[in-house]
């Protein structure tokens, strides 16, 4: 199972750099969720996350046997951040649109 996450998590890191490069702004907004996506699954695979165990620590109890809700607090809160600034750049995506009349990062059509 940790083979699949890794290479899950890798795979979204490499497309969203990849789109991160590319030369539309559509594009580079996709790759930042892609990793944005990625980050939060790598925070929730380091959370070692167990099922049917219990997120709180009692008296005397093996810590082991406990989930840590830290991770998933964390990623959480991420996803929330992470959808705020998702729509925050597809307003500037669009603002940047209407002024410029193209949407290249650099703000012009390259010469072809």
């Amino acid at each position: 199972m940790e083979l699949v996450v890794a290479l899950g998590i890798g795979v979204l890191v490499s497309s969203g750099v990849w789109l991160l490069l590319r030369p539309r702004t559509f594009q580079v907004i996709i790759g930042l969720s892609l990793l944005s996506y990625a980050v939060n699954l790598f925070i929730v695979a380091m959370g070692r996350l167990k099922t049917d165990a219990p997120p709180v620590l009692s008296a005397g109890a093996d810590v082991a046997q406990y989930t840590d809700p830290l991770p998933q607090a964390l990623v959480l809160t991420a996803i929330v951040i992470s959808f705020a600034t998702t729509a925050l750049f597809l307003v500037v995506l669009l603002a940047s649109r209407g002024l410029t009349g193209t949407d290249h990062v650099d703000g012009r059509e390259p010469d072809a």
